[in-house]
């Protein structure tokens, strides 16, 4: 399973890489802060997974990694994507070394 840090993540942001960044939290986990992700939460990835690019590397985030993993299995060995990562450590490793105004809870 690929995975990025959340200093990988920030270095493409940073150097305008293509990529598309999908935030799996529910509804009200999103409330707390974002990095701009495209919001699809977890029960509704499946349904969703047209959205998802092919074409650029695409990270998947939740809060702390877990469900992240586990959508990224999901879409690899049902939907055979090949360019799925997930953000290791979730928003909460973004907040705690990237940007700590967003808030962890």
């Amino acid at each position: 399973m690929k995975q990025l840090t959340v200093w990988q993540l920030k270095a493409m942001t940073d150097a305008s890489e293509p990529h598309q960044l999908i935030d799996i939290r529910e509804y009200d986990e999103v409330d707390s802060g974002n990095i701009n992700g495209i919001h699809i939460p977890l029960a509704e990835l499946l349904d969703r997974a047209k959205e998802i690019r092919r074409d650029v590397p695409v990270i998947i985030h939740c809060r702390s990694g877990k469900r992240a993993e586990a959508a990224v299995y999901t879409l690899e060995t049902y939907h055979g994507f090949t360019n799925i990562h997930h953000l290791s450590g979730g928003i909460e490793a973004w907040a705690r070394e990237i940007n700590p105004q967003i808030e962890i809870y």
